[in-house]
């Protein structure tokens, strides 16, 4: 994205941490100027990496940033006004089947190991979680398309992409289901 000025181009970072019966901890940056490694985004308040450290077999993502804590998710698609709460996560993500074709990229099923870091807590040791990439890209990417949910009874993630664009994801049994249509 470019700003009105047309001079400097920008991204957006989104990041979150869904429990049960807690706060979703939501994370976005509308505007981050855009690096020479895209690998590395650098915003106010916000450092985020994501390292490859084998192809389509391990990556580290690492942040550190203030966050808003939002007692109902769904005020992620306004505008999430919350307690602000540090956090952190330093993460390992593992392949465990090789990766698939989607449209516009590839998917690909994985575990998580790390540790994310939550101001006031002892914070969350994650060991052989399971875990899902999506890797897309394009001058336009919708929301990933997730099969849609029975019941709306499980943690929530939802968030309102800078074009309006919503994702509202619940955590199944199943994994990470669309609470509803994706639109604008």
């Amino acid at each position: 994205m470019v700003d009105e000025s047309g001079a400097r181009p920008h991204g957006w970072y989104w990041a979150a941490v869904a429990r049960p019966e807690a706060p979703l901890i939501h994370v976005a940056d509308w505007s981050v100027p855009l690096r020479s490694d895209p690998l590395l985004v650098k915003g106010d308040g916000l450092w985020a990496e994501h390292t490859c450290d084998a192809p389509m077999e391990q990556w580290t993502v690492a942040n550190e940033t203030y966050a808003t804590a939002l007692d109902d998710p769904g005020d992620a698609l306004g505008r999430a006004y919350g307690a602000p709460t540090a956090v952190a996560f330093d993460l390992e993500w593992y392949a465990t089947a090789p990766p698939q074709s989607v449209a516009a990229g590839y998917e690909q099923t994985g575990v998580v190991h790390g540790l994310v870091e939550l101001a006031g807590t002892a914070g969350l040791q994650l060991r052989e979680v399971p875990a899902h990439r999506w890797h897309r890209w394009g001058d336009r990417l919708d929301p990933v398309p997730l099969p849609e949910a029975f019941a709306h009874a499980g943690v929530r993630a939802p968030f309102a992409f800078p074009d309006g664009t919503v994702a509202d994801w619940t955590l199944t049994p199943d994994g990470w289901r669309s609470r509803r249509e994706s639109g604008g």
